[in-house]
């Protein structure tokens, strides 16, 4: 049984590698959009259904028209690219939710909620643009289907584990078993949700630049949040799902110059409306 495992760790991982376009990082995904996509847009549907849809008509219209112009900007580029079938996978759709939460995020398939209490931190249209282009970058790179994969293959690690102590003695086993759990969160989870969101940091401002917003605004987005009142009661980076306001400013800082040569590589014309 536990060379099974093994060998299914091992399958998995050669199988399921392939490239996220335009960063380039490896991935390792094995989730495929027939099986994510039908339970990810009926899960929105249900949060639409049990959640208060703004009635702001203004500010509702603008997060559509960033919304589509960015994933218009997208769609270009994966159609350009060879990713015709991928593109025709996604099923764009922007909402406005009535919620003071400090949120945006957007779910496989091209389904985005932002919240109300995130649109002080975006303060106008480029802010806007930058958080949607991040929230774009995370359906764009697969990233939820990433997680799930990582989590099947976490899940057959504890197995593995389990298995190869049980003839230890419970003492013995406690020590491993809390080993992995730690090593796999601190050593795998964390860090590879900080890699997505890094990831989709990047994307999201070379994606806002090919629908013709400012850049700079990514940045600036950053700043506000790291005066937030509460911003100092964020955990430790090493802790933290997310790298800290500080590590995406200086990382944004640094990212511009490309990020503004990619767009100009891909070539896709602005689509803003």
């Amino acid at each position: 049984m536990k060379k099974f495992i093994s060998l299914s760790l091992v399958f998995l991982f050669i199988v399921s590698c392939s490239t996220v376009p335009i960063t380039g990082r490896k991935r390792i995904n094995f989730v495929t959009d027939a099986e994510v996509l039908p339970a990810s847009f009926a899960q929105y549907e249900g949060f639409l259904k049990e959640n208060k849809i703004s009635t702001d008509k203004k500010q509702t219209a603008e997060i559509q028209t960033v919304g589509l112009n960015i994933s218009k900007a997208v769609d270009k580029f994966m159609r350009a690219n060879g990713m015709v079938a991928e593109a025709d996978s996604y099923r764009w759709e922007f909402n406005l939710i009535d919620d003071p939460t400090i949120n945006a995020w957007c779910m496989p398939g091209g389904k985005v909620v932002f919240y109300t209490g995130i649109l002080p931190m975006c303060a106008n249209t480029d802010g806007i643009a930058a958080v949607m282009g991040h929230e774009v970058a995370h359906a764009f790179a697969k990233h939820g289907q990433e997680r799930m994969s990582t989590g099947t293959l976490l899940q057959l690690g504890g197995t593995a584990v389990a298995l190869g102590t049980a003839n230890k003695d419970p003492k013995t086993q406690q020590i491993w078993n809390t080993a992995f759990g730690l090593g796999a969160q601190y050593g795998i989870a964390l860090p590879f949700s900080r890699s997505h969101e890094t990831e989709a940091d990047k994307l999201g401002m070379v994606f806002m630049i090919m629908a013709g917003y400012k850049p700079e605004e990514a940045i600036n987005v950053w700043i506000r949040m790291s005066q937030r009142a509460d911003a100092s009661s964020a955990p430790p980076e090493f802790m933290s799902t997310h790298p800290s306001n500080e590590t995406r400013i200086q990382d944004l800082k640094a990212y511009l110059p490309t990020a503004i040569e990619l767009a100009k590589k891909y070539n896709v014309a602005p689509t803003k409306s």
